[in-house]
């Protein structure tokens, strides 16, 4: 989500499919050496983590109780910060 066009879109494809209060999953994958950067981002969530077959990367699923569109559109716009981060 890198433009203003992009993030409108995606705003709208969630306020249209969803009623707030709503349970939101993220999946990212990032080098291991940069989970902690994620887990910062939802201190207060639970994080389930995966490592890679090498070990070089983990996925990472968090689920979040959003009590807007904008909320999830903020930790995407967060969690895109972290170096190497791909958002599933």
């Amino acid at each position: 989500m890198s433009t203003e066009k992009e993030i409108q879109s995606f705003r709208e494809k969630l306020e249209a499919v969803s009623e707030w209060p709503s349970l939101y999953m993220f999946k990212f994958i990032v080098l291991a050496e940069n989970q902690d950067e994620i887990k910062e981002i939802f201190e207060n969530h639970e994080v389930i983590v995966k490592p890679s077959s090498k070990g070089k990367y983990v996925s990472l699923t968090i689920k979040m109780l959003a009590g807007s569109a904008e909320q999830i559109i903020e930790k995407y716009m967060e969690t895109n910060k972290v170096k190497g981060v791909i958002a599933l």
